[in-house]
């Protein structure tokens, strides 16, 4: 995410080694390297000049403590700068009235509406255990009901039918009431996309608006589309009461500008990111994370959290008293950590939220393992016998040809999958010793850069 801008912005502390401290002629020349960081990142023209003011003005002013070298003291000038220009502090969803809370959704054709409406309806039901209902009022694009109707049973969200023939507005108010008289909490209303701004598209929504009267009328933006989701952010903010933005598509190669420049140029808080096409990729924006992941500072309150929600807090335990209890660890104990991992996102996922010098390690020691490669690694430890998973000593040439058939794999995989299974037990064993600082050598060996 944001990975070229992250990168531009490194080059700052390269500028700046060697100088003894923060001086106009130094700071200038950094702040070249900013510039063309944020243009590469297709940052809005006016929030650039802006920014960069700031920052000039903040870093002259700055005491350079002792501690810290003039590199890192305009690092910590940019990182607040940063957060201030995407909003400050995190703003979550209001749903503060009489329910139903109604959530207006609104955007361009592809930009993920109703895939984020789905994805906010499982966030509130999973996180704020709230009854949510989803009605689609786009009667143009035949699929999009249909869309809507089936992801949001894949988030285990409620639907209210809808057919192409009605108006949008009718739609809106049977949906409404359905919703009052069966004690909903939330309900998301997905309008209609168009592939460009067009007044009629305008006129239709700001009669949705008036009949539902939203306490959160949310754009959803594409992230991918730089200066043209700032332009079409701009035209939304301008026809409706905006509470809000969705930034969609965050994990491809969105080069991260919309997300700089679209709280500047509407004045309306980030709310939520996309951050994968799964039901789960959403999360709520917070400007100073976000500001510190950019810098290359990782994001490890964001990773802690998703720790506590991904993994099972009663096996967590009855994993750590086998270890004390020196039982060991076997291939069934490695199949439930990867898990683990996954219901957390995934290895890449994990690897953005760690500072960048940790995740480039980690990548160096064997790259992303990514949902396919987890489940060829579940396949084949599946395809052993109970024993061969508590001893895997006794997995020779023949036996593994045997796995490796089981799984549909070359019998490489199986060695691979070994050594990966002996290094980790190696780590474990470690562990269970107390001995966190031997552990945490083992890791540098296995990762060429953690020093």
């Amino acid at each position: 995410m944001l990975e070229n801008l992250t990168q531009g912005l490194a080059r700052v502390v390269k500028t700046l080694r060697g100088q003894a401290r923060l001086t106009e002629e130094n700071i200038a020349e950094a702040l070249r390297d900013v510039r063309l960081a944020l243009l590469e990142a297709d940052v809005a023209l006016p929030v650039i000049k802006e920014f960069i003011g700031r920052v000039r003005e903040k870093a002259l002013g700055q005491e350079v403590m002792a501690s810290l070298t003039p590199g890192q003291a305009l690092v910590g000038v940019v990182h607040r700068e940063l957060t201030d220009l995407m909003g400050g502090a995190s703003v979550g969803l209001n749903l503060a009235t009489q329910p139903p809370a109604v959530i207006l959704v609104a955007g361009l054709q592809g930009a993920g509406k109703t895939t984020t409406t789905a994805k906010l309806g499982k966030w509130l039901k999973e996180r704020q255990k709230k009854k949510i209902l989803a009605v689609s009022c786009d009667v143009y694009r035949p699929a999009a009901i249909e869309q809507l109707k089936t992801v949001s049973a894949q988030a285990g969200i409620d639907f209210f039918p809808s057919q192409v023939g009605e108006r949008p507005q009718d739609i809106a108010a049977r949906a409404l009431d359905y919703a009052r008289k069966h004690y909903y909490d939330v309900l998301f209303v997905d309008s209609a996309g168009r592939l460009s701004i067009d007044e009629a598209m305008m006129a239709e929504i700001r009669e949705l608006h008036a009949v539902l009267k939203p306490i959160e009328t949310l754009f959803v933006v594409d992230a991918m589309q730089g200066q043209d989701a700032v332009n079409t952010a701009r035209a939304f903010n301008d026809a409706l009461p905006l509470t809000g933005i969705v930034l969609t598509k965050l994990d491809g190669d969105a080069r991260g500008g919309a997300a700089l420049s679209v709280r500047q140029v509407t004045g309306k808080p980030l709310k939520f990111a996309g951050v994968g096409e799964k039901l789960s990729g959403l999360e709520e924006f917070h400007p100073e994370r976000m500001a510190a992941r950019i810098l290359g500072m990782g994001d490890i309150l964001g990773l802690v959290e998703d720790a506590q929600r991904g993994l099972d807090q009663g096996k967590a335990q009855a994993f750590a008293q086998k270890l004390k209890s020196g039982k060991g660890f076997d291939l069934n104990d490695f199949k439930e950590q990867i898990g683990q991992m996954r219901k957390m996102g995934g290895l890449s996922s994990m690897l953005e939220k760690l500072p960048a010098q940790f995740a480039q390690a980690a990548q160096a020691a064997g790259g992303a393992v990514e949902d396919k490669s987890i489940r060829r690694i579940e396949g084949i430890i599946d395809s052993m016998t109970p024993q061969e998973r508590t001893k895997p000593e006794l997995l020779k040439a023949s036996r593994k040809r045997r796995v490796a058939t089981g799984a549909g794999v070359p019998v490489q995989e199986v060695n691979r999958l070994l050594s990966q299974f002996e290094q980790t037990q190696k780590m474990m064993k470690q562990l269970s010793k107390g001995g966190i600082h031997k552990l945490m050598r083992g890791m540098k060996a296995m990762m060429p850069g953690m020093r």
